[in-house]
């Protein structure tokens, strides 16, 4: 019996996640063509820039947002390298307290402002309540990431965004969990012209039974349930720890493993 982790929920296998930053009032017409097609996407805004031109009222995010994610992108978007140990604290902490009283739910991710991060900032992040944050250095394949606080994109909207999903349209083997994730900013497609590569690209690829559609977050929650699994030695006996019901590869097929329980293979 061959044991692999294959499969996101439902027994699906490939994922796609977009992410976008600043929170500008772009995000609005944006919001409208995922919620159209099933997409669901993160956004990362500065909640110190809120409330003012060009960027989203305080008073809308939590409806606005309502089906995907909000995660922090620092209070005032400096370089956070560039910054005193307390003020990357107070940006990160300040940015949290505010989106959370929005939204009202916990925040737990972010992208790093200017892609802008070192290996002490890596090791702070968790003792301020992040488990995830975004760079900006695309790697350009579906591959999920080795380290949740430096998770590469596979790909920013404007760099083939079409071409990869033809790419990504191909793949039928569960065996990597192929993962599309696309970044980038709403205010790019009204600079660009190009609101119609994007809703394109939303209508192509929705209704796809075997993608799951899903927030940054929710990838993280479920990757990490799923490699928290307790397997017997003769890997015939499973136990899910875990709160969320996680879908694993037996032979090459799906099996739905609940949460909170054991099952025998």
């Amino acid at each position: 019996m061959k044991i692999s982790f294959g499969f996101y929920p439902q027994g699906k296998i490939k994922a796609l996640t977009m992410s976008y930053d600043d929170g500008q009032i772009y995000d609005r017409r944006l919001i409208r063509i995922f919620n159209k097609y099933g997409i669901k996407g993160t956004f990362h805004l500065n909640s110190g820039k809120l409330d003012s031109e060009p960027f989203l009222n305080s008073s809308e995010i939590r409806d606005l947002f309502e089906g995907h994610e909000v995660a922090i992108h620092t209070l005032n978007h400096p370089y956070l390298t560039r910054v005193p140990k307390e003020s990357i604290i107070e940006e990160i902490m300040e940015d949290r307290e505010r989106l959370e009283s929005l939204v009202n739910y916990p925040i737990r991710g972010m992208s790093y402002p200017y892609g802008d991060y070192d290996e002490e900032l890596l090791e702070l992040l968790p003792y301020l309540g992040i488990e995830y944050s975004r760079t900006v250095s695309s790697h350009g394949n579906f591959s999920l990431p080795t380290h949740f606080l430096r998770w590469n994109p596979t790909c920013h909207h404007d760099d083939n965004l079409l071409k990869k999903y033809e790419e990504f349209k191909k793949l039928e083997s569960n065996e990597t969990m192929p993962l599309l994730y696309v970044w980038g900013h709403s205010f790019e497609f009204e600079r660009n012209n190009n609101w119609d590569m994007i809703e394109e690209f939303c209508k192509k690829i929705s209704n796809d039974e075997t993608i799951w559609y899903a927030t940054n977050v929710e990838i993280v929650d479920y990757l990490k349930a799923l490699r928290n699994l307790k397997f017997s030695v003769n890997k015939k006996i499973v136990y899910n720890p875990s709160s969320l019901t996680v879908w694993i590869g037996v032979d090459g097929n799906p099996v739905k493993v609940e949460g909170g329980r054991y099952l025998t293979l």
